[in-house]
């Protein structure tokens, strides 16, 4: 495989995953949040609506799982490819 095409399959696989984790971020955020909250308000969580927990809480708890998970699975990415910093 010559480095052209291994700098291009480095780049689809980063931009897959920024795809993924962007789709994963709005659906938490502004799916559950917002538009499907009246269609999960009736489960509760910790007290009050999962509706209303994910517009104050889950969708923080989201993020960080997605920026733990960025940083692992680019990590692995950039050692696959070779442009690792070790």
């Amino acid at each position: 495989m010559s480095d052209q095409d291994s700098a291009t399959a480095y780049w689809k696989a980063n931009l897959r995953l920024i795809k993924w984790s962007l789709v994963i971020w709005a659906l938490a955020s502004f799916g559950f949040g917002i538009l499907l909250r009246p269609l999960v308000s009736g489960i509760a969580i910790g007290g009050t609506d999962l509706g209303f927990w994910f517009a104050q809480q889950g969708s923080i708890i989201v993020f960080m799982v997605l920026i733990f998970f960025y940083a692992w699975r680019m990590n692995k990415l950039d050692a696959e490819h070779g442009v690792d910093e070790e």
